[in-house]
């Protein structure tokens, strides 16, 4: 009987070995242009070395432009208000499951360490470490535990870098006078130390993306498991976080998994961060909820397919994001070109966090001068139609509204009506969803419920 017991083990063990791991650092309020992988100007070794190993996409997507709804779209696999999770410092419903529940039910440890803006943790039953940052000593350790045991896992190491303040890394690396500026800055000194100081954080985040990358390969786990970089919703200055352009909902996503990607490999196909948890579960050979939003781009990763999807859907909640507006609403769809934005309150100006820091005033003060460049950013990013529609091909900082051409009629037709759609789909009833933002937010919540 002995021996039977410890053959079965033996067994179990071996068949653990055989489950890939799997390893997702993401990053905060990085715009995934800004990064040199996508042409930018923030240098990033270590995830540059970590493309000419694995596959990078060109057009992945998230569901919100925030940091909080962000992280439960990715973690559950269910757009935002679905899940319940639809505003800012936000929790889902309790009966929602996470990645962490179904990898856990396929035999997997699950650990979050760094930054975690989620809950309730009932819906998020990881180990956690860390406070805001990796706990590199806890990741470390983690390896190592998983490495003897042969227990396959996740790691998601969340990074807080770059989000404002920008004070970690070496900003004198980037010369302000030599920063180049995109169509959405206006060039005041105020944004160039802004963005200096912006770039040495995406840099100091690549160090972190290193050291994570280092303690895998220290414990020999490189060769079974599935590393993903991510690099989450745009930075905090106008027309990206907060916003439904391109540069607020785009991401980076980066995989190597050896023997399984091919080294140096890019792929075209739109995918989401609700297709994760469908996808790691895929690639655990576990079976992914028949509820969940999203679907698995497992045949992109291993070359089968070179298309995923045809749209992809956002949306931002502004009631109750520090220094917002008392609401503004806004929801999109993105096909292979066009995008479509709607505005739920256009006659309410939109304002943020964003809206009083250094570089926006100065850009005011550029607008009060006559600048022509500050005059209409400083007017669009707080003044919006209640319609744009945008060619993100030749338009990509989506600034020319095409939502009067008359050549574009069917495109805007079928946009809003797959918007209407997926809206229906989710039970979002727009405005009146809106309106219901602090209701899930349990701080906010305690506070309105104080002043009764």
């Amino acid at each position: 009987m002995r021996f039977l017991l410890v053959l079965l083990a033996s067994i179990g063990g071996a068949l653990a070995q055989t489950k890939p791991n799997f390893v997702i650092i993401i990053a905060d309020d990085c715009t995934f242009t800004d990064l040199e992988i996508h042409g930018g100007q923030a240098r990033t070794p270590n995830l540059k070395k970590l493309c000419s190993e694995g596959m990078t996409f060109q057009r992945c997507f998230q569901a919100a432009p925030m940091c909080s709804p962000t992280r439960h779209n990715l973690y559950t696999g269910l757009y935002p208000v679905k899940s319940g999770a639809w505003p800012n410092h936000t929790q889902a419903y309790p009966e929602v499951k996470s990645i962490a529940h179904h990898l856990q039910e396929a035999g997997y440890r699950t650990h979050l360490s760094g930054k975690r803006h989620i809950g309730p943790q009932k819906v998020f039953p990881f180990e956690y470490s860390g406070n805001n940052n990796p706990d590199m000593a806890a990741v470390t350790k983690f390896f190592g535990e998983c490495a003897e045991e042969k227990k396959p896992f996740l790691l998601v190491a969340a990074s807080n870098e770059p989000h404002a303040p920008w004070n970690k890394g070496d900003a004198s690396a980037y010369p302000a006078k030599k920063i180049e500026l995109s169509p959405i800055q206006v060039d005041t000194p105020e944004t160039r130390k802004a963005l200096a100081a912006y770039f040495a954080e995406i840099t100091y985040f690549d160090t972190q993306v290193g050291e994570v990358l280092e303690a895998l390969k220290k414990h020999g786990l490189e060769d079974n498991t599935l590393v993903m970089i991510l690099s989450e919703q745009g930075y905090q200055l106008p027309f990206a976080k907060w916003t439904c352009y391109d540069k607020g909902v785009r991401s980076a996503c980066v995989v190597r998994w050896p023997g399984k990607v091919d080294p140096a490999s890019e792929s075209e196909a739109m995918v989401e961060y609700v297709d994760i948890v469908p996808t790691l579960l895929d690639a655990a050979g576990a079976t992914a909820p028949e509820n969940l939003d999203g679907r698995s781009f497992l045949p992109v990763l291993t070359g089968e397919k070179d298309s995923h999807k045809d749209y992809v859907y956002s949306l931002q909640t502004s009631k109750g994001i520090h220094s917002g507006p008392v609401h503004y609403g806004i929801r999109s769809v993105r096909g292979e070109r066009y995008r479509y934005v709607r505005n739920l309150s256009p006659d309410v100006a939109f304002k943020n966090i964003a809206s009083g820091t250094e570089p926006f005033l100065s850009w005011i003060e550029e607008a009060k001068k006559g600048d022509e460049l500050a005059k209409e950013l400083t007017h669009d990013y707080l003044h919006r139609p209640a319609e744009e529609l945008y060619d993100c091909v030749k338009d990509p900082f989506n600034r020319h509204n095409l939502v009067n051409d008359p050549k574009l009629a069917p495109v805007l037709k079928e946009l809003r009506g797959r918007l209407d759609v997926w809206m229906e789909s989710q039970g979002d009833e727009g405005q009146a969803t809106e309106e219901l933002a602090l209701t899930r937010m349990p701080g906010k919540r305690k506070k309105a419920n104080k002043k009764k």
